[in-house]
């Protein structure tokens, strides 16, 4: 059986360096200066680099940001600009901390400044990762959304190749069609239904995705 073994991500570097992109995030990066944090980035999912000036935190739970085509700014939530929130923050990298929500549609890596490269010169930024949720539609990390950085109960999948599967929406509105449904997760595979077709890894308390031929 085929697992998944990749999630999409937004890598974020310091200012002057490039913005690495990996996985399916879905979000549009961008914004303008002038409310706050600048950064650069590519076309797919924003960035972040600098520190805060709306918290003691960068982009720290319950702050907002903006995005467009080519950066993104933070901005005050009150602001006609803001069109993701944090629902979760940690330091550290994706890898060694906690997992994002279930329904988090992507996740900004922040990477670590001190006051010698904080081009404010107003404190030190610690490497850490935001996990965002988008204050309208579309929401990709919801279950069938078909993006966000977790695969979770509802998502479907399809066969990408060597024995790897990737999101897409369950609604057929994806560049691929879906293949199979995650319909149980489960702490180990003889926990699956019997009518199981595919095993998905998930991770968190429960890692194995249960998954159902469509």
């Amino acid at each position: 059986m085929r697992e998944k073994c990749s999630a999409g991500v937004v890598c974020v570097l310091t200012a002057l360096l490039a913005v690495l992109l990996t996985g399916c995030t879905q979000p549009a990066a961008g914004g303008e200066s002038g409310d706050g944090p600048r950064a650069t980035g590519p076309v797919a999912p924003p960035s972040a680099t600098r520190p805060s000036g709306f918290g003691a935190v960068f982009l720290g739970v319950d702050e907002c940001s903006s995005f467009g085509k080519a950066s993104f700014t933070e901005v005050p939530c009150t602001s006609e600009r803001a069109a993701a929130r944090v629902v979760a923050r940690h330091d550290g990298t994706t890898a060694d901390g906690p997992p994002c929500p279930p329904t988090t549609d992507f996740v900004l890596h922040i990477s670590e400044q001190s006051r010698i490269s904080d081009e404010d010169g107003d404190g030190a930024v610690h490497q850490g990762y935001a996990c965002m949720r988008n204050l309208e539609p579309p929401h990709p990390g919801d279950p069938g959304g078909g993006g966000g950085p977790r695969t979770i109960v509802g998502d479907c999948v399809y066969g990408s190749g060597d024995g790897q599967v990737r999101e897409t929406a369950c609604d057929g509105a994806g560049a691929r069609k879906p293949q199979y449904q995650v319909v149980k997760a489960v702490a180990e595979r003889t926990q699956c239904p019997l009518s199981t077709a595919l095993y998905v890894q998930l991770g968190g308390a429960r890692p194995v995705g249960c998954a159902r031929p469509l």
